[in-house]
């Protein structure tokens, strides 16, 4: 909405609630003035995930950035003075805006993310006339609607296969009591299509699912989405160098598909792991994962137990304490979570209004919302061989975050402070996925809710008993088990160059491609979101997907420009990458041995998330090359 649109009190309401860091770097673009990049209006450096808005200005400094906007919003949209400031200035913009110094590799990432600069793969010299390459794309999630928007705009023809009857992948099977996410929402979107109106500033599954419905519906991808189809199995033939697909419709029938290029798009959270504990089948009552969660589910008035501690625990224990008559919490390693007080928190509608109605706010804002939750904890988390204390902690900064997060637990658990040995977890800050308090510790106080530590021995037809004699008696029981990370050759049957199976390629838990994308044995095959791209020191799977679409599309126009029919990443690539993985990780607090995490295998090599910062994996996908790949030609017909 423009500001022409907006009448001048609420105008000035909203502006009463900027984040004056991003509103400074309005008025420059805006006006032109330099004073704005000079003191007194050089914002605090401020490290939270959302910033105090404040920006640690004067109340007169405030008083003037906001009638200075205002006056300029005045007579309607303005027109910019500075569009795009070029290179040097934009970064010292970054830098000023965040109160730190931001490195020169950024600028060209930050400038495509935040639309000064095209970040879209194009056709050289127009779409082809004749094109050989047709994509299946396994999966309408986050990755697979990103990729699909990409081709359609490069005219590229796609299928998606979605074995649901819609759109979301993950977001639409985890409907649990107080699912959402834990990554600031004007981050979590896609850059290409920001969302003004997002009502909370971390937003729970029913608005970011409404997102991706809405995003798939904008961009008219519906039509090119078969519902109710999985992808069962899938072979390379070398002979047409194409694929033979298997789909599998809800009803058990199957077709035979053919495509150039298979795209598997099912991600890190497709297949929860349930746990197979002795006795389940034994169980009396109701027993669900939470990615499972019944539509019709009535907790009121009965016994929950609730097995597991992670993400999706934190979230549903809480949401559904007060509801139930006694809650039991099985906890195998206790978690550290930190505290975000604008978790819970809603966006005010007037400040809603300063994404659509302020020049550049939105670009901005996202932009420090990228910085405090994306690189700048990475180097935090690296293992100084000097450290006195390696168990306790990994470096300075952070034993400094442990003391903190320690100190915040035994202030939530003050009135009941047996608990506190129980919730301090033994290992290192961020060794494990690190969690957002959501109430947890809270709920933990309340008179119906216990934590139980000691070992499930096995589920018996009445509830669970642990390895103390104890039978904790349930009448509903919910895994909170996370998932099967590296499911995708125990989900489809691939098989690549000379029958090799991608099964065999990744057993043993070490499943490894280049870039987290590519396979060699196997042409033509992409897999997004694959090993070592999760994001574990912070970032958004949005972005993430942006990057790997852009990079499968750089290959796909390279192949058609240059009229290749097949690529297949050279092995030594692999290799060494994975050797570059794996000497990374081992610097990193993933590889500490204080704790179990999905994060790594059982051989003790990280498989989850990424080693590297996010604009380092950014410049390796920016642009792809086919030298990394060996080139087939057109089969001959």
């Amino acid at each position: 909405m423009p500001a022409a649109a907006i009448d001048r009190d609420t105008l000035n309401a909203a502006l009463a609630q900027a984040d004056l860091r991003v509103l400074v770097m309005c008025l420059y673009h805006l006006s032109g003035d330099e004073k704005w990049l000079e003191p007194p209006y050089r914002p605090a450096r401020d490290v939270r995930l959302i910033g105090d808005p404040a920006a640690g200005f004067s109340a007169d400094v405030r008083r003037e950035i906001r009638q200075a906007m205002a006056s300029l919003l005045a007579d309607g949209e303005p027109q910019p003075a500075i569009d795009d400031p070029g290179e040097a200035t934009f970064q010292r913009m970054m830098s000023i805006c965040l109160g730190e110094s931001v490195p020169p590799e950024y600028v060209p990432l930050m400038r495509q993310d935040m639309g000064f600069e095209d970040g879209d793969v194009h056709w050289s010299h127009g779409r082809p006339q004749v094109l050989e390459l047709d994509v299946v794309i396994a999966g309408a999630g986050v990755s697979g609607l990103c990729l699909a928007a990409k081709l359609d705009a490069l005219g590229i023809p796609f299928t998606v296969l979605e074995k649901n009857p819609e759109v979301g992948g993950t977001w639409l099977e985890n409907r649990y009591p107080g699912c959402g996410v834990d990554t600031p929402n004007h981050f979590y979107s896609y850059a290409f299509a920001p969302n003004p109106d997002w009502s909370r500033y971390f937003s729970l599954r029913d608005e970011i699912q409404a997102y991706l419905e809405g995003f798939a519906a904008k961009r008219r991808l519906r039509k090119r989405i078969r519902f109710g189809t999985t992808l069962a199995a899938a072979r390379w033939d070398g002979a047409v160098r194409r694929w033979a697909l298997t789909a599998r419709s809800a009803d058990g029938s199957e077709q035979t598909l053919h495509a150039a290029v298979l795209v598997c798009a099912t991600g890190h959270f497709s297949e929860p792991l349930e746990a197979n504990f002795p006795g389940a089948e034994n169980f009396s009552g109701e027993s669900f994962h939470t990615a499972r969660w019944p539509a019709q589910a009535d907790l009121a008035g009965k016994r929950v137990g609730v097995i597991g501690t992670g993400a999706s625990s934190m979230q549903v224990v809480p949401a559904i304490a007060g509801e139930v008559a006694r809650l039991t919490i099985f906890q195998r390693t206790a978690q550290w979570a930190r505290p975000v007080p604008e978790y819970r928190q809603q966006v005010d509608p007037a400040a809603r209004l300063l994404f659509s109605a302020v020049p550049y706010y939105a670009r901005w804002y996202r932009f420090t919302e990228f910085w405090r939750y994306g690189d700048g904890l990475l180097r935090t988390l690296r293992k100084d061989p000097d450290w006195t204390d390696p168990q306790r902690s990994l470096n300075r900064t952070n034993d400094r975050h442990r003391r903190e997060m320690t100190d915040y637990i035994r202030q939530q658990l003050a009135s009941r402070p047996e608990l506190i040995e129980r919730c301090v977890p033994n290992y290192p800050p961020f060794g494990k996925r690190i969690l957002i308090d959501n109430g947890w510790f809270e709920t933990l106080c309340r008179p119906n809710v216990e934590l139980v530590t000691a070992a499930i021995e096995r589920i018996e037809a009445d509830g669970v008993r642990t390895a103390d004699g104890v039978l904790h008696a349930l009448d509903v029981l919910v895994l909170a088990t996370g998932f099967r990370i590296a499911s995708l050759p125990q989900q489809v049957d691939i098989r690549g160059r000379g029958g090799a199976r991608l099964a065999d390629d990744w057993a043993d838990e070490n499943p490894s491609a280049y870039l987290g994308i590519t396979v060699p044995r196997f042409p033509n095959l992409f897999v997004m979101y694959g090993p070592n791209t999760n994001m574990g020191h912070g970032g958004s799977v949005m972005w993430l997907a942006e990057t790997q679409a852009r990079y499968i599309c750089g290959c796909l126009v390279a192949m058609a420009e240059r009229g290749v029919a097949a690529i297949e990443v050279r092995e030594e690539q692999r290799t060494e990458y994975t050797r570059e993985i794996d000497e990374l990780h081992a610097q990193l607090v993933w590889t500490h041995p204080g704790m179990t995490t999905y994060y790594r295998n059982r051989h003790g090599k990280v498989r989850s998330p990424m080693p590297f910062r996010l604009v380092d994996y950014w410049a390796r996908t920016r642009e792809a090359s086919l030298d990394d790949f060996e080139v087939r030609a057109r089969a001959v017909a």
